[in-house]
């Protein structure tokens, strides 16, 4: 049975993703995918891991080439009959550095958004018809991807917030949304709408919230699924050194793995966590409301 088990991480020749893949590697019975947009990074991460006894296999993946993605999923379901797990660890972070211009920060917008909730949620789609039954997926999130990251007390915000967090939140009010804080950025009224003012993060800081509240309409339709125990969580994996945080966080991405790679392993018929935002020690946090626990 194992040897028909498949795990895959997304963006995972480094940082949290390889990190990852190498847990999973240990502690998943079946096959492990490493996957890259390049190939030849992917193939020497995979060699690395190798070099310690791990057997990962690899298959090229770009979230923003609908093509590769589809050439991912007629190769998983012609090999193993479907996808056991799912890591969408894929991301990027342009942050807003100190004297760039309002079209840079425009730009931004539109590039992260793009990759970190339109493309994660595209593959989503693409791939989640060939989850099998009792099929986990985990999405990288990150507190700053944390419903309070949208600040402030009046109306517009407020408002905003209720709409993020509404249980009947729909994948096309969400994308409106998300299409909405673009837009708005290229104008530089988004704070206008109640998004974060412009900063270092505050691409990023939306497209993980839009990631979160994914996740949320993703586990609504997962309960309603005909196949059997599907679980789906977003996860912040702690404050980790790695190329996206110029090396300045606290945990090494062997324990920025820790908590993607046990969601990643959840029993079959867990009761939780599910659907939850789950923090890198493994407690589950109200994405809405928090309190969110001390930086990591």
């Amino acid at each position: 049975m194992s040897q028909n088990r498949v795990a895959v991480v997304t963006g995972s020749n480094q940082g949290i993703g390889f990190a990852t893949v190498k847990a999973l590697c240990s502690d998943f019975e079946g096959s492990v995918y490493l996957t890259s947009r390049n190939e030849e990074r992917g193939l020497a991460a995979v060699e690395e891991l190798k070099k310690i006894g791990l057997q990962p296999k690899y298959h090229q993946l770009d979230i923003n080439d609908e093509s590769s993605v589809l050439r991912l999923r007629d190769y998983l379901k012609d090999t193993y009959g479907g996808l056991d797990v799912l890591v969408n660890n894929a991301a990027i972070l342009l942050p807003f550095k100190e004297g760039m211009s309002d079209e840079i920060f425009a730009e931004h917008a539109c590039t992260v958004m793009q990759t970190n909730y339109f493309d994660t949620q595209r593959a989503c789609k693409i791939l989640f018809p060939i989850l099998k039954p009792h099929a986990r997926v985990v999405n990288l999130s990150s507190m700053l991807g944390h419903l309070t990251h949208i600040p402030g007390e009046d109306s517009v915000a407020v408002n905003l917030r209720a709409k993020l967090a509404s249980p009947d939140l729909t994948y096309e009010e969400l994308d409106s949304l998300m299409h909405n804080f673009v837009d708005a950025a290229q104008k530089g009224e988004h704070t206008k709408y109640g998004w974060p003012a412009t900063g270092y993060y505050t691409t990023y800081i939306v497209s993980k919230i839009g990631v979160s509240a994914l996740t949320r309409i993703q586990h609504r339709d997962f309960e309603r699924d005909s196949r059997e125990d599907i679980v789906i969580n977003h996860v912040h994996p702690g404050y980790v050194s790695t190329q996206m945080s110029d090396y300045k966080g606290v945990l090494t991405p062997e324990k920025g793995a820790v908590a993607p790679s046990w969601l990643a392993l959840l029993p079959p018929n867990v009761q939780e966590p599910k659907g939850a935002f789950v923090w890198c020690d493994k407690t589950i946090v109200d994405w809405v409301k928090g309190p969110m626990p001390p930086l990591d």
